[in-house]
């Protein structure tokens, strides 16, 4: 699935129906007891930041989506079982947070039994214009996927005569980027079962509700003490006591507005230039490392700074039982590339793989918890904590094959930020990018700058000159 925004997403005009959870299920809801399952670390910092933004007068939405298509003619009945048998299927999708105790300031979880859950369809009408329709589609997503109600997932489709697009909604602490990859390929599958009358098998799907409580279990055995704080403290030391940017000018006046974001998004190679990068970067561990070493030499060309710093995303689903589970598994690993001393790309490689064999096992431990650890005020300013670069390869996401006809995207929102964050994704028609980061004019250049840059050094790789 390509990333992009609800802008560009090839939407067509049509009749617009969305699907919200029921008034009966919220009423279930508002009396439940509290759940002991803790949130997620990643999950309570990001509803923090939104709280602390919000106060300040700014709302900055960070949903994420999906798009795709149904062949038509649809059957709303059916296609609304099969969404509600999804949402079941995800147990994060049926719990929320509140906040309690004396000062206001906890964060608890109440989680609905699935037999709770029903879902409340409404017709809202004709959009003859698709810019409307974007428009009216990314103000709804605004107000319902936001990070401070609750719910916050919205299900929609636009339905014309042959067939409907579906576009569905979820504020980030329910869902990462793999998530939203596996919807399009469930949600056929659900829907022609009900169409043709038989039963889909219930897959046993892990509970990310389940993980976060494990997973916080293990970050809060660790003390200020432990190796991996130790080597976080030292790695901030280096940054100049914060996570690190994109180490380029951004035309970002420090202590300012937290300001706009624009998006960049396009093809960077197609499939044989991204197979021959791939077997090119594979003794060294494959693309990722090819992306971080190019990052790593084009930033130096661009900012002049000696050493790239950068926090690697990596996902955490370390257990067969979460490999189709919904949620946000993700964690970060700090990486130091000594770029300067890399005289070409092979020196990058070898740089960049030393550092990641030695680093990642820090993402299992999550960033937020050993941020508590050492004491530091980072407060939340903005909704992105530090710049990434990610490399993912969607080919082996069950549907990919048919991403292309179904009109599949996955959905960014692009709001406010002082970050950059980009997205470098294999998909079967090669290598797509996308990026959100501030929308300045030095901004731009530089973004720009770096992404052709890198489609060169990507494309020098497949095609070596004779």
């Amino acid at each position: 699935m390509r990333t992009t925004d609800i802008q560009r997403c090839e939407i067509r005009p049509g009749r617009l129906v969305e699907w919200t959870l029921s008034p009966k299920t919220l009423d279930i809801a508002a009396s439940l007891p509290e759940d002991t399952r803790p949130p997620a670390y990643i999950q309570e910092s990001h509803i923090r930041t939104a709280r602390s933004l919000r106060q300040g007068g700014l709302s900055v939405p960070t949903w994420l989506g999906a798009a795709f298509d149904i062949p038509g003619p649809v059957d709303l009945d059916v296609l609304q079982e099969a969404l509600r048998t999804w949402t079941l299927r995800h147990e994060t999708l049926r719990s929320g947070f509140r906040w309690s105790g004396e000062a206001g300031d906890a964060v608890r979880r109440f989680t609905l039994d699935a037999d709770a859950v029903s879902l409340h369809r409404a017709d809202v009408g004709d959009f003859p214009d698709a810019t409307d329709l974007a428009r009216h589609l990314r103000d709804r997503f605004d107000h319902v996927a936001d990070a401070l109600r609750w719910p916050n997932l919205i299900y929609t489709a636009v339905v014309r005569d042959d067939g409907v697009s579906v576009y569905m909604a979820f504020d980030h602490s329910n869902v990462d980027a793999y998530s939203i990859y596996r919807i399009p390929a469930e949600i056929h599958e659900l829907y022609a079962a009900g169409v043709e009358g038989r039963t889909v098998p219930q897959p046993r799907v892990g509970s990310y509700v389940d993980f976060c409580e494990a997973e916080r279990a293990d970050a809060d055995r660790i003390d200020g003490a432990h190796d991996i704080v130790a080597r976080w403290r030292k790695f901030i030391q280096r940054c100049d006591g914060r996570l690190p940017s994109f180490p380029v000018d951004l035309g970002v006046r420090p202590g300012g507005a937290l300001p706009e974001q624009r998006l960049l998004r396009e093809p960077l190679v197609d499939a044989a230039d991204a197979a021959a990068f791939e077997a090119y970067c594979r003794p060294y561990g494959g693309s990722l490392v090819g992306v971080l070493a190019a990052t790593a030499l084009i930033v130096h060309e661009i900012g002049g700074e000696p050493v790239y710093r950068t926090v690697v995303p990596f996902h955490t689903r370390s257990r067969s039982q979460w490999s189709d589970s919904v949620g946000w598994y993700v964690g970060g690993a700090p990486i130091e590339v000594p770029v300067a001393r890399a005289h070409d790309f092979p020196s990058a490689l070898r740089a960049v793989r030393a550092e990641l064999q030695a680093n990642r096992r820090l993402a299992r431990m999550p960033i937020d918890r050993v941020l508590r650890l050492l004491g530091t005020d980072f407060r939340p300013t903005s909704p992105d904590m530090y710049s990434i670069v990610s490399y993912v390869d969607a080919r082996d996401v069950p549907g990919a094959g048919h991403w292309p006809d179904q009109t599949a995207y996955a959905l960014l929102r692009v709001s406010y930020g002082d970050q950059v964050c980009a997205w470098v994704t294999r998909l079967p028609e090669g290598l797509w990018f996308a990026s959100r980061y501030p929308d300045t004019d030095i901004a731009h250049k530089n973004l720009r700058l770096y992404v052709e840059r890198l489609r060169d050094i990507v494309a020098s790789v497949a095609r070596p000159r004779p």
